[in-house]
């Protein structure tokens, strides 16, 4: 593969194009460059190869002239060609790199805060639900001025109903009673609880010795009265559904969270609220459940998490901010901005020696502020370019440049099975996957790099911990690196 060399003038005159739909400042740029350019000292004679055209790079000619498409060719040297053999890339000399804007970093561990922010809304704890149905038929006496919406305590009366049919039968109940005989007084009494007779009724239909048929139905729960199906005079059936009454103990806070960020979201999740309602007053609760749908017009999972409602303050409907906070975590951290994300994968511009770049290909992880969590494809401490990197990277896909993959070049076929050993320090454990700065991997092309690799059983890395020195093997199933054994050597 060539090395390229971005011409000098070509650069500034893209860096001018770029600069004059912004405001005309970059045609000013590239005059007065050119200008100072024109002064300067002729560099030494080059042995050129051909002229070509930048934008189309497999269009050769025998010297300086016009392109296809009318641009102005620029020379292909001899010492560019031999030296892209051993090294490919981009080469920009340093009056065009500062012309460009090209601002470099290196890739480095940092602390990168496990961090998301969400909103939601209030909402009933659906598990705290009582249900008040008739337990027989008769009609309704008396209603207790009860409305949809009214918050009430527990027992608090609903409604009077007369069973005509508990008359008959605790009249019988209590004949039985007069004969003493305490087989037949006990089978009488199991009759009226078959009826729907509650306990406390049968006991003081013994203690006064008289029918008793007019029930009062009261809730069994405080809350708020969802529905409300008893009115004066109306009949009801056995099992007839006279209310539900929700309780306000405690409520749902229900968060919409984006699909690409809930993953490392699990139940019991400690987690703060903020609401409009109450301005400066942070509330605390957990994670109860992670529902299992995906809403499909915002692309949103559902997070359910349990308030307490001391004093019933939080209404259903009230709007809230949550805060899913985490501790800290280390990771290689790179900024947002230097990132290209073309769709199918992101890329980064590599900033080599002598004025050479590269573009490598990426995987990035979380998000955090302006910096970005790099999972594979940089090693720490390699520069990347953090602004100007794309007008480099367009001339590298027209150039046809490579960009570095993940994992290094092609792998050889090997005659064992496909189990890969490499030695590592473990940088962080989790219950599903372990960070490693590993050697290199000859036999795949991996380089040395820090990379964070599934863990085909979690015991794996049952008693290790940050920092242990290991011997690892690993495979490549679609899922990902996952390592299937692993063994603690000496440190260096």
């Amino acid at each position: 593969m060539s090395q390229v060399t971005i011409a000098r003038g070509w650069l500034f005159g893209a860096a001018a194009a770029l600069a004059l739909a912004a405001g005309g400042i970059g045609f000013t740029l590239a005059d007065r460059q050119g200008a100072k350019d024109s002064g300067a000292a002729k560099p030494p004679a080059r042995k050129i190869l051909y002229w070509y055209d930048p934008m189309i790079p497999a269009e050769h000619h025998d010297g300086p002239g016009l392109s296809s498409m009318g641009m102005q060719t620029i020379p292909r040297y001899a010492d560019e060609e031999g030296a892209g053999a051993a090294a490919p890339g981009i080469s920009v000399d340093a009056s065009a790199a500062q012309a460009l804007g090209l601002r470099t970093v290196a890739a480095r561990r940092g602390e990168l805060a496990s961090s998301l922010t969400a909103t939601g809304t209030i909402d009933f704890n659906q598990r705290d639900v009582a249900v008040i149905q008739a337990r027989a038929g008769g009609f309704v006496n008396r209603v207790y001025a009860r409305a949809p919406g009214d918050v009430i305590g527990g027992g608090a009366p609903l409604a009077d109903i007369l069973v005509p049919e508990w008359a008959g039968a605790q009249s019988e109940f209590l004949a039985v009673r007069r004969t003493g005989n305490a087989a037949l007084i006990q089978a009488a009494r199991q009759r009226l609880t078959l009826l729907g007779m509650p306990a406390s009724m049968i006991a003081s239909v013994e203690r006064s010795g008289r029918a008793h048929n007019v029930i009062t139905i009261s809730t069994p729960v405080g809350g708020v009265i969802k529905t409300l199906g008893v009115r004066a005079g109306m009949t009801v059936m056995a099992g007839q559904t006279l209310a539900e009454v929700n309780g306000v103990g405690t409520v749902w806070l229900n968060a919409a969270v984006p699909e690409a960020v809930a993953g490392p979201l699990r139940p019991s999740q400690t987690v703060q609220a903020t609401l409009a309602a109450f301005p400066g007053e942070t509330l605390t609760g957990r994670v109860s459940a992670v529902l299992p749908e995906t809403q499909t017009d915002s692309r949103t999972l559902t997070v359910r998490i349990e308030l307490p409602n001391r004093g019933g303050r939080l209404r259903p409907g009230m709007f809230a901010t949550v805060s899913f906070g985490g501790s800290a975590q280390t990771a290689l951290l790179v900024p947002s901005e230097a990132l290209i994300r073309t769709g199918k994968r992101t890329l980064v511009m590599l900033a080599l020696d002598k004025g050479r770049y590269r573009p490598a290909e990426v995987q990035p992880g979380r998000q955090s502020g302006d910096k970005t969590e790099i999972l594979a494809g940089l090693s720490e401490g390699e520069k990347i370019v953090a602004s100007g990197q794309f007008l480099i990277d367009s001339e590298a896909s027209l150039s046809g440049i490579q960009a570095r993959p993940i994992a290094g070049t092609t792998a050889k076929p090997v005659a064992t099975a496909s189990l890969y050993e490499s030695v590592g320090k473990i940088e962080q454990i989790t219950a599903k996957s372990v960070t490693l700065s590993h050697e290199a991997v000859p036999v795949i092309g991996w380089p040395a790099m820090t990379m964070t690799f599934q863990l085909g059983n979690p015991a794996l890395v049952r008693g290790y911990k940050t920092g242990d020195r290991v011997r690892f093997a690993f495979d490549q199933p679609p899922a990902g690196p996952t390592v299937r054994r692993m063994a603690k050597v000496a440190g260096r």
